[in-house]
């Protein structure tokens, strides 16, 4: 009986504590208190956050290896040189386009920059004279130049039908159709050149005039060019010689005059034409 009595008495105490404790528990459990960081040399490493996932580096692409530039072979002839195998050279690149120039036999500016034009365009180191190389990749290009083309000799003038206005006393007969300029005395033509005109902003009057001057050795006020042998017919438009012509052709055009590129035959002409003589500009 005593024993059951301890037992009880015990139980009892027990369930009153746990009452008890249960009763002064707080409804919200307390705010966590704050992480102390940890002392500087201490051990103790703080979590680490989760590092971000690593972008994968796209591996890179290996350069190519820089091609070597060509090199040239010994200098055969260049700038400064004149001869026939100049000449040659110069026909063989107007054959292709490359020099659009007269075929001189001399090599200055201008056939050292198309020189230079056909080898950069054919992978040949561009050096301006021509070695082998060149010299090779040309004559497999091109044929052997004819006579004519070695002199620069002029294409025959285009026939063309003289305007009725030519036909009576001493003209000079300018057609366009055919940029040829007739010398014309009695109905007869007498010389027949090439000529060029003006440019659509600046273009070649058109109609019957006559000489009003003439100037063998006439330098432009206006563009200071040279215009050899003009013979003045309407306000500054002349007819006269034209460097410009002789060397480029028709890769250009006047201020408005008519050009002549044939050296001798304007000399001869501007001997023949007076003072009051025609000049018929027109379309055939």
């Amino acid at each position: 009986m005593v024993m059951r009595g301890l037992i009880a008495g015990a139980l009892a105490a027990l369930l009153a504590t746990t009452l008890a404790a249960c009763a002064v528990e707080p409804a919200t459990a307390p705010a966590p208190e704050a992480t102390a960081s940890p002392a500087a040399g201490s051990s103790t490493s703080p979590s680490a956050s989760p590092s971000a996932t690593p972008t994968p580096t796209p591996s890179a692409k290996p350069k190519p290896e820089p091609k070597p530039s060509p090199t040239s072979g010994p200098r055969l002839f260049g700038k400064g040189d004149s001869g026939d195998d100049v000449r040659d050279l110069q026909a063989r690149l107007k054959q292709i386009g490359w020099f659009n120039a007269g075929v001189t036999g001399f090599y200055g500016n201008v056939t050292t920059e198309a020189v230079s034009g056909f080898q950069g365009k054919r992978g040949i180191a561009v050096t301006g004279f021509v070695d082998q190389t060149t010299l090779d990749r040309l004559h497999a290009m091109t044929r052997e130049p004819t006579e004519a083309e070695l002199i620069d000799a002029p294409p025959p003038v285009p026939a063309g039908k003289l305007d009725p206005r030519c036909l009576t006393g001493r003209v000079m007969c300018i057609d366009k159709s055919t940029s040829v300029l007739r010398w014309v005395v009695g109905g007869t033509v007498q010389t027949s050149v090439e000529v060029r005109f003006g440019s659509q902003e600046l273009p070649t009057r058109e109609g019957q005039f006559s000489v009003f001057a003439k100037s063998r050795d006439h330098v432009s006020s206006i563009y200071k060019t040279p215009m050899p042998f003009a013979m003045f017919f309407s306000g500054g438009q002349a007819v006269h010689f034209s460097p410009d012509f002789a060397a480029n052709g028709y890769n250009g055009a006047s201020h408005g005059c008519v050009n002549v590129r044939d050296y001798a035959a304007i000399t001869s002409l501007y001997d023949q034409v007076n003072i009051g003589d025609g000049v018929v500009i027109y379309w055939s």
